[in-house]
């Protein structure tokens, strides 16, 4: 069984995606495997100094995420851009891994970690998929915390994706990361009996 996990940024999906992996599931992350990508010789940092200038490049040569993340949170075309290039490179990876998985141990959960999962067309890929979810307010107070970025930049970045309500409304599994960490592990306690995977 394989499930997509999504949510908005900053809910708590790497918190769920630990409480599963805990319990036995295999984790694809595609934000490591977005990192993965863009490393020192890789095609696709290379296509983003092209498309994006040199600038964007830190002088060791590693991506700065952080002047990158200005431009594209700043321009919808230009993040599209960035989109064109990075998602076909990491989606090659996720099909990869997921079809080795499923040969390997297909007795095991399969967790692929998508941030952009709706906003990327991804859904049919999982046979379900959880959202993790806070309310919006709580969503942005974590981000400006974490990223330590002021009201303005983190608002940008939550409206560069789906509102979180329209996932939740969208979602097989819905999994409330607004309570106590004690909260979250139960619901997830919840999902792996009904799942069958107990």
């Amino acid at each position: 069984m394989n499930i997509g996990l999504t949510g908005g940024i900053a809910t708590g999906k790497s918190t769920v995606a630990g409480l599963l992996v805990e319990r036995g599931a295999l984790l694809i992350d595609l934000d490591r495997i977005a990192r993965e990508i863009v490393e020192p010789g890789q095609p696709s940092l290379a296509l983003i100094a092209e498309r994006f200038g040199h600038a964007v490049l830190n002088e060791d040569g590693t991506l700065n995420r952080r002047k990158l993340g200005e431009i594209v949170f700043s321009d919808p075309t230009e993040r599209k851009a960035l989109e064109a290039i990075t998602h076909p490179a990491i989606r090659a990876i996720m099909k990869e891994r997921l079809a080795q998985y499923e040969r390997e141990t297909p007795d095991k959960l399969v967790v692929v970690d998508v941030p952009l999962l709706y906003e990327s067309q991804l859904a049919s890929y999982f046979e379900r998929v959880m959202v993790v979810y806070v309310p919006r307010g709580e969503q942005l107070a974590r981000l400006m915390k974490r990223d330590n970025l002021s009201i303005e930049e983190a608002e940008r970045r939550l409206n560069a994706q789906m509102n979180i309500e329209d996932k939740k409304i969208r979602a097989d599994v819905v999994i409330d990361n607004g309570g106590a960490p004690e909260e979250t592990a139960a619901q997830i306690d919840r999902f792996w009996r009904e799942a069958g995977l107990a």
